[in-house]
């Protein structure tokens, strides 16, 4: 538990950090409040799943759940990505361009991992079917990752597009419990991570002006000649 909250620290200090760099930085930043608000569910999500994992609560829980034997939950928690990819074959208008929707993907989805594999690694807690690292759900925070690029992506344009990502996402969660393969706190836990994760990369915007496929200025040379030289002069 001590893990956890020392997560949760980390977590707003990266928060905080960035707001007190706003002054000096170009980026167009949210203002603060309202910026923080956004983050109260996914760092709920995350707080109760911790507390779910007290005493026996999450078994008593888990006896309540029904029980299914299916392995769709890991095609589902790919679906989102795969609609906002949809989306934009189809032609639906988004916020970035395909790059940096990847982009964007890629860094979410390489820090949640990163902070879920810690997590299971360090607590170590049982499954309902036996076998440890079971908290947080790897599954459902790559869903939520997926849903939450598609919400940035299409919010402005497309709010119910936008939303629909979290069908599929909140369905993986429900799986993951009705397999026996996660607790409730697993899945809260899972899906407040993958939200916020995506919200923080969306926020910062890192590696913003990385674009190795963005063309290039035209040049133009133009011949000059003097008494005394002739050469070229190029214009960018």
């Amino acid at each position: 538990m001590r893990v956890f909250f020392s997560f949760l620290v980390f977590l707003n200090c990266i928060v905080f950090y960035g707001f007190a760099q706003k002054d000096s930085l170009s980026l167009n930043y949210q203002p603060r409040s309202t910026f923080i608000k956004k983050q109260i569910l996914p760092i709920g999500l995350i707080t109760t799943g911790a507390l779910l994992n007290i005493g026996t609560i999450k078994n008593s829980i888990d006896d309540k759940i029904p029980h299914t034997n299916t392995n769709i939950d890991d095609y589902f928690e790919y679906i989102p990505m795969a609609q906002m990819y949809m989306f934009d074959i189809l032609g639906f208008k988004h916020q970035n361009s395909v790059f940096d929707q990847t982009k964007y993907l890629l860094i979410s989805q390489f820090t949640s991992s990163l902070l879920v594999h810690t997590l299971k690694k360090t607590t170590k807690l049982e499954r309902p079917r036996g076998g440890n690292n079971s908290f947080p759900s790897g599954h459902t925070t790559n869903a939520f990752v997926g849903a939450t690029v598609l919400f940035h992506e299409f919010k402005d344009s497309e709010p119910l597009l936008a939303y629909s990502g979290y069908v599929f996402a909140a369905a993986t969660g429900v799986l993951r419990m009705t397999n026996d393969d996660h607790w409730l706190p697993d899945v809260l836990a899972g899906a407040g991570i993958g939200i916020l994760t995506a919200n923080l990369v969306y926020h910062f915007k890192p590696l913003k002006n990385f674009q190795p496929f963005k063309k290039k200025k035209d040049i133009t040379a133009v011949p000059m000649v003097s008494p005394n030289s002739v050469g070229l002069v190029c214009r960018f």
